[in-house]
């Protein structure tokens, strides 16, 4: 098959991102971050991440085609994450990708966000280098999505089959990291600070490690957010000293509960379904812990754990989407009426082909 080159745009929630990929390829990936804009409100405010999307859109996308040495005439298609999401975040996106479609007359491939995590694993740089390396994907395939909006668990029996086996019921983990962060009075975005104070301390405060001993595959994070702020009100009446070393052990205790959370879910899901490899996806697989105790959990079952070692493809981005509008590419996955696509915010692995598609049956390529 010859080189597909795609424009990728992601406007899910609060980094406006473009890419441009070609195959498996990255040849730019570019974000701009809106933290300083939702910072002094302690979140994302929608409407104001709309705005910022609408502002640093096509800046975006200009600069990705420029560093991938390209322009609107030699792409294949245009590729746009319509859901999960914001939706104001969403609409901007999907605007955009469909207004280019159109006017220079591409393909247009809709892509699941969390699909775009999953498959970021099997992401290759310029140079053809990737977390898989010489290794090929073996199905089933066991995926955990741990990112600020989704906690899930995802197998994988082949690219575009997908079974979706469990998902927070409440809070996502990212969630969870970012509210106690705040409790803690860390700062937004708090959770990266909370890591990093974690690395230095002990987990000397008890916990609670929700749906532990459930059956299910699900996650909740809510109950452990409460107990956090019931034990941090309790030590303040105590009279405990809130100094930079209780700041360390408090973040190491809830890590430390977070991480058993996901990795027991982990263990049930790998037992339930025999996987053949592990992959990681979303911001939280930034978490040292988290990456080290899956791996060690997995090595248990003889099994391998692969992810991006780059942070910026954890992170919401739109490589990872270029990346997955390919594989949709070479099964003919594109949108059939343009002008019908719309942002669906609550979009699931379940429901993600709920989507009108044409079955074109020419081949990808100049």
């Amino acid at each position: 098959m010859k080189k597909y080159l795609i424009l990728a745009i992601d406007t899910s929630c609060d980094e406006t991102a473009a890419a441009v990929t070609v195959n498996d390829r990255i040849l730019a990936n570019v974000i701009s971050s809106q933290i300083e804009i939702h910072k002094k409100w302690g979140g994302v405010v929608p409407n104001l991440a709309k705005r910022a999307h609408q502002k640093m859109i096509k800046p975006v996308i200009k600069q990705a085609l420029g560093k991938a040495k390209t322009n609107l005439n030699k792409l294949n298609a245009v590729a746009v994450t319509y859901g999960p999401g914001l939706a104001p975040s969403l609409e901007v996106g999907v605007a955009e990708a469909k207004k280019m479609a159109l006017k220079n007359k591409k393909k247009l491939i809709a892509v699941n966000h969390m699909e775009g995590h999953l498959l970021s694993s099997f992401a290759k740089n310029s140079q053809g280098k990737g977390p898989f390396g010489q290794t090929k994907p073996q199905f089933p395939l066991l995926g955990l999505l741990v990112s600020g909006g989704h906690t899930q668990l995802v197998l994988m029996k082949g690219f575009g089959r997908y079974q979706l086996l469990g998902e927070t019921l409440d809070d996502a983990a990212g969630e969870a990291f970012d509210k106690v962060a705040k409790m803690m009075g860390l700062g937004y975005p708090g959770g990266p600070v909370l890591s990093r104070l974690a690395q230095k301390g002990e987990a000397k405060f008890a916990l609670p490690v929700p749906m532990k001993n459930s059956q299910d595959l699900n996650f909740s994070f809510s109950g452990l957010k409460t107990a956090c702020l019931y034990k941090l009100k309790g030590l303040k009446k105590e009279g405990t000293k809130f100094d930079q070393q209780f700041y360390q052990n408090f973040a190491a205790s809830f890590e430390k509960a977070a991480v058993e959370a996901l990795t027991s879910k982990l263990v049930k899901a790998i037992e339930a379904t025999n996987p053949k490899q592990i992959v990681l996806g979303g911001e939280v697989i930034n978490n040292s812990q988290l990456r080290e105790k899956v791996k060690k959990s997995a090595a248990e079952y003889g099994l391998k754990v692969f992810f991006s070692n780059d942070p910026r493809l954890l992170s919401d981005n739109a490589a990872m989407i270029g990346i997955c509008a390919w594989y949709q590419a070479q099964r003919r996955d594109f949108v059939e009426k343009i002008e019908e696509l719309d942002r669906q915010p609550s979009l699931n692995f379940s429901s993600s082909l709920l989507l009108p598609r044409c079955q074109d049956h020419s081949t990808p390529g100049v």
